[in-house]
């Protein structure tokens, strides 16, 4: 691999310019108002992979925004190598928090970041971590040093519940076919302490609208007398945990696999600090369900979140009305042996149950995923291990991921395909949150770690 480093080391500049290019369109897929930009960003993908050397790159329609696909077969004897990334991004609001603009990348020193880190949206989830595997490619193919197949399927829809990658792949199994599938949507635990994500959570993503009235009500003539909305969504979003932050949903953890005190003690082997966890957050204490460390909390324990909420009057001033409906946006992240199915009849259930006299509710399933553990004495693990090993100079820690990506059990059960998580991003770059970065160092350190999983995975 000593050209393809060479090559990477030579093209370092032109490697984050391109990365810049991509950035700055704004491919939001979940805003129709940014359909254009997003069908944009995937043609520039594919001209970056046709660029990269890749063969039979294709923009491919679905019902909703595009998949893109290249492959490179050099002997079709050889392990293959399935790449899955997303150009698609989280919406950039609330835009006023932002400290430069979200689709102009901006290169700033922080503490955590001293040679510096990219800001804009996207940066980290997912186009720099995509990006990496698109260079990493150019170097080993572009240097004759490509020791397998490789394939890439790069989708538009990951922020918004990838409702069309499951269709594209059944239609699609002969083309998908491979060995592994690679993944860089996550994290290490520090630039100094590489780590492997071996499990993430799944997830339940749900809306609940609570309506009483027939129309907004002078709160004077009928407060008191009338149920308001949003005052019943409060209290029974508040019910919904208990004075341990226990979820109170009948039957919530009836299939929740619970660890083994070794299994816990391994898991919290990993190093963390809850003094500069606190300090990164501006918060004075860490806050959670009873019994269970931080690590624990949010790697394999499931949780309840209310991700957004509103009704009634929100503009300037004042406007004293009851308001006619009130909603909520609501997110469960599960673990095994939990599904997506089970626990949104059991929250819609329970939500339905509690609801007062008065007022009338709907639960709203969105999206969601199945939670998944990936092994770490597979080939591929052991690969991702040692590649990792080679350019950190550390052996990685095996870690369970808080997030979700549905798509890893999908890939699972409908192409039979194990993955392997091997992200470089760290979980202070502000994902999903204004001013979301992604270091020079983890962008330039996974293009030069990706060739040797490559090699160690072909050998």
């Amino acid at each position: 691999m000593e050209a393809a480093q060479k090559y990477i080391l030579d093209n370092k500049d032109r490697f984050l310019n391109e990365l810049f290019e991509l950035i700055r369109i704004p491919s939001v897929s979940a805003d129709s108002a940014y359909n254009a930009d997003v069908a944009r960003c995937a043609d520039l993908v594919a001209k970056n992979l046709i660029e990269a050397g890749a063969d039979n790159v294709e923009v491919c329609k679905t019902e909703g925004h595009p998949i893109v696909y290249g492959e490179k077969i050099i002997n079709p004897s050889l392990p293959t190598v399935l790449v899955y990334g997303h150009y698609d991004v989280q919406p950039a609001d609330p835009i006023d928090l932002w400290d430069t603009p979200p689709f102009e990348p901006t290169i700033k020193i922080t503490e955590v970041h001293p040679q510096g880190a990219i800001f804009a949206r996207g940066s980290c989830d997912d186009k720099g971590q995509m990006f990496m595997h698109v260079k990493a490619f150019e170097a080993m193919n572009k240097t004759h040093s490509l020791p397998c197949n490789v394939k890439f399927m790069i989708e538009g829809e990951e922020e918004c519940g990838s409702s069309n990658l499951g269709p594209f792949c059944r239609a699609n199994k002969e083309r998908l076919k491979a060995d592994i599938v690679l993944i860089s949507d996550t994290s290490v635990i520090a630039n100094d302490c590489p780590s492997i994500d071996c499990g993430l959570r799944g997830l339940s993503y749900l809306e609940v609208e609570v309506t009483g009235p027939n129309r907004d009500l002078h709160s004077g003539v009928y407060g008191g007398a009338v149920a308001n909305p949003i005052n019943v969504l409060a209290k029974m979003i508040a019910s919904l945990h208990d004075e341990n932050n226990h979820i109170t949903i009948d039957g919530f953890y009836d299939n929740v696999l619970e660890l083994t005190e070794e299994e816990r003690t391994a898991l919290n082997l990993a190093p963390f600090s809850e003094s500069d966890y606190c300090k990164d957050l501006n918060i004075e204490a860490v806050y959670g369900e009873a019994g269970y460390t931080t690590i624990e909390r949010t790697g394999v324990r499931p949780t309840l979140d209310c991700n957004g909420i509103w009704g009634g009057y929100i503009g300037e001033g004042s406007k004293t009305v009851l308001p006619s409906k009130a909603f909520a946006k609501i997110s469960m992240r599960l673990v095994p042996h939990q599904t997506q199915e089970e626990i949104t009849e059991k929250f819609t259930h329970h939500f339905m149950k509690i609801a007062p006299q008065g007022v009338r509710v709907e639960v709203r399933p969105h999206h969601g995923g199945n939670p998944v553990v990936t092994p770490t004495d597979s080939k591929a693990y052991k690969a991702a291990s040692d590649a990792m090993e080679k350019t950190y100079g550390k052996k990685p820690i095996p870690t369970r991921g808080g997030g979700s990506i549905p798509i890893v059990a999908m890939f699972e059960s409908d192409l039979g395909l194990k993955s392997v998580l091997m992200g470089f991003g760290l979980d202070s770059d502000a994902l999903h949150s204004p001013n979301e970065h992604y270091g020079l160092f983890n962008y330039y350190k996974g293009i030069e770690t990706i060739p040797y999983f490559f090699e160690n995975f072909a050998q």
